[in-house]
């Protein structure tokens, strides 16, 4: 009796202790898995170190709020929408890719974009198409925009500063626009758009340049009536030279 419990035991020891090498190994597999099709809500793309590099969401997965991605908070306000989101070697968010599109009582929505961020600050390079509709009247814009950022910036920076402007709003909207240019002159926030090649909503479709300050400059355009145009702008927006004249 006691020979075969000994052997009970022993066998269920080994039993054990191979049940878990083979779990241990089939989990740390390098193997490439091959699938025809496959349904996921997210996916994280991560380094061996598991600093996460890009996702794939949807929108209830999107993150916001209170998320966190890399030790790092994420956007709290910004609205849950389907797409991708893109992480430097530092964790840092650097870009991403989102789009939307529903049908509303009176119309519809819809918007697709495609942005890159300079070091820990925001978008520099979007792609961007646009399409809303409200009873009869439907405006569709789609353009390639370059803009300049705060040089001074952080993404940690920006949230908070924005954060404590809307709360100065709420009781002193005067005070909270001064904030906004003190720290816009510090160059802590802000940032102007310089360059756009695309589509306005009013149907102009061309090159626009923009001075340091956001000002139209120059637009190189042909408009809805398919007339071609080349106008200069002076700081005040006064036109200065156009052709044809």
């Amino acid at each position: 009796m006691n020979k075969e419990l000994v052997f009970l035991r022993t066998f269920a020891i080994t039993t054990a202790v191979l049940v878990v090498t083979i779990t241990s190994v089939a989990f740390k597999q390098t193997q490439k898995v091959s699938f025809d099709e496959i349904d996921v809500q997210r996916i994280n793309i991560v380094e061996a170190d598991g600093t996460v590099k890009m996702v794939i969401t949807n929108v209830d997965r999107f993150p916001n709020g209170k998320d966190t991605i890399n030790g790092r908070p994420t956007n709290v306000d910004r609205k849950k929408r389907s797409g991708m989101l893109f992480f430097n070697e530092e964790g840092m968010e650097c870009g991403g890719f989102i789009y939307d599109g529903s049908k509303r009582a009176d119309g519809h929505s819809a918007g697709m974009s495609l942005t890159y961020d300079q070091y820990d600050g925001d978008q520099v390079m979007q792609l961007l198409m646009q399409d809303y509709k409200k009873g009869d009247k439907r405006t569709i814009a789609s353009s390639l925009v370059f803009n300049d950022g705060p040089l001074n910036a952080t993404q940690q920076g920006m949230d908070e500063i924005f954060r404590e402007i809307d709360e100065i709003a709420k009781t002193d909207p005067a005070k909270a626009r001064e904030k906004y240019k003190e720290y816009e002159q510090k160059g802590l926030i802000g940032g102007v758009q310089r360059i756009k090649l695309g589509q306005t909503p009013s149907e102009n479709n061309g090159l626009f340049l923009f001075d340091n300050q956001g000002k139209t400059r120059a637009m190189f355009y042909v408009d809805k009536n398919n007339n071609a145009k080349l106008v200069f702008y002076d700081g005040n927006g006064k036109i200065v030279s156009s052709f044809p004249e």
